[in-house]
């Protein structure tokens, strides 16, 4: 692997493994693998671009995990998925026309919205709710803008799709966790469809990550259809308050 001693390359199969657990859950599973990939030596390009590539994986794997237990029909959601992708190009393609610091600002309150949200929202469950929003205005407004939002930033994506989906699709959590993956794993695929071309994936050490991520991903989401809101609520408080307090510390940091 390039510029990677192994010891470095088996702590990074480690947080990719931990980053499938919790992201396969409650999403956030970016907020280990991007640190650590930098911490490695890895160029920013390079890390989005690695991480986008083994993250992929984790979703994938997540998704078909939730789909063979029935908690999701993925035909059904091949449209919303399609949607997701195409958006997540646009918004890598378009990332340098939105000001990193404007985002750095907002996406911290954000995320704590969310965190507060899952945390003190009574009667959030596994069971579906009114719905406020029609399937076909979710997937041309709210989707590509969460997914475009993931191709030029990416922090909290899991997390808005869950409060998407259960504040406006009217979905339980364990429903809402479950469709949440498959455009993760879309928006991570149009990501690298712009990644790819310019050389930023590190292919050996992102197939690496990606074998202990798929490990992760497999052992989070079979514990989250077995506990189901009990484990995902607190989780997604943890995951979006840490999202934020980590993206405050670097505002602060510089």
């Amino acid at each position: 692997m390039i510029g990677i001693a192994t010891e470095i390359a088996l702590l990074l199969m480690l947080a990719a493994f931990i980053a499938g657990f919790v992201d396969s859950i409650a999403g956030g599973g970016g907020l280990i693998t991007v640190p650590a990939l930098l911490l490695a030596g890895v160029p920013p390009v390079e890390t989005l671009g690695t991480n986008k590539f083994q993250g992929s994986f984790g979703a994938g794997t997540a998704a078909l995990t939730y789909a063979r237990a029935g908690h999701v029909r993925l035909r059904d959601q091949l449209g919303m998925a399609a949607v997701s992708a195409v958006a997540a190009a646009c918004g890598a393609l378009v990332a340098h026309l939105m000001p990193a610091g404007v985002l750095r600002i907002i996406m911290p309150v954000v995320l704590i919205g969310v965190a507060a949200f899952f945390a003190f929202r009574r009667g959030l469950s596994d069971q579906d709710r009114v719905q406020r929003m029609r399937p076909a205005v979710f997937t041309f407004t709210l989707v590509p803008a969460i997914a475009a939002y993931d191709g030029f930033f990416g922090p909290g994506t899991g997390s808005f799709f869950m409060m998407g989906f259960v504040l406006l699709a009217g979905y339980g959590v364990l429903k809402a966790t479950a469709h949440t993956k498959l455009l993760n794993f879309a928006s991570n695929i149009g990501s690298l469809a712009v990644f790819i071309p310019s050389g930023a994936v590190w292919w050996g050490l992102g197939l690496a990550m990606a074998l202990a991520q798929t490990a992760g991903a497999l052992v989070g989401a079979r514990l989250a259809m077995r506990i189901g809101a009990r484990l995902i609520r607190p989780l997604l408080v943890v995951t979006s308050s840490a999202m934020a307090l980590r993206l405050i510390w670097q505002a602060v940091m510089g």
